[in-house]
């Protein structure tokens, strides 16, 4: 089994991404549900990662561009 990673990016201006790895099919936005609750953003887009198309490697994605709403400041 595949080490299941959320890597999440924090810009200066308070954009945050997310990247997904090492999930298969819908389960990266399962992985990552609670976590986008907790900094409770608007997802401003959701990208694939080119892992998606390759059956052994898993689906991956990746949020740009979610501004955080509120807390952590």
């Amino acid at each position: 089994m595949e080490i299941q990673e959320v890597d999440v990016f924090v810009a200066p201006d308070g954009t945050v991404q997310l990247q997904v790895r090492g999930v298969m099919g819908g389960n990266c936005l399962s992985l990552s549900k609670g976590l986008e609750q907790l900094l409770g953003g608007e997802i401003s887009s959701r990208e694939m990662t080119p892992e998606a198309d390759a059956d052994d490697q898993g689906i991956g994605w990746q949020v740009d561009d979610t501004q955080i709403i509120g807390g952590m400041g």
